[in-house]
């Protein structure tokens, strides 16, 4: 299980790494274009039953993987991923992270 930290101070976002190296890509995509976007989450603990930031490249980001060699990557995923992102300017994960 993959983490994705935002901000410095927040907890960890939880994320299979399979999935967080997509969406890995997909960040840094729309990062390196200088394209802020929302993220909405379905947190797998804690009192929030859907989470919501605000991504930015100001912001601190920290991928971290529980594995050392990379998972592949499926280009239709990605490409499926900013899609969605691109139509509606948020990047909702609920299919993708299962909640606990």
């Amino acid at each position: 299980m993959g983490r994705l930290r935002y901000d410095g101070t927040s907890e960890p976002i939880l994320i299979e790494d399979e999935t967080l190296a997509h969406l890995k890509i997909v960040i840094a995509t729309k990062l390196r274009r200088q394209e802020s976007f929302m993220m909405t989450w379905r947190p797998s603990s804690g009192t929030d039953k859907r989470a919501t930031v605000w991504i930015h490249p100001a912001i601190p980001l920290q991928f971290g993987f529980d594995e050392a060699e990379p998972p592949a990557v499926d280009a239709r995923l990605v490409a499926e991923m900013m899609k969605a992102l691109n139509a509606s300017g948020e990047l909702v994960l609920d299919h993708l992270i299962a909640p606990n």
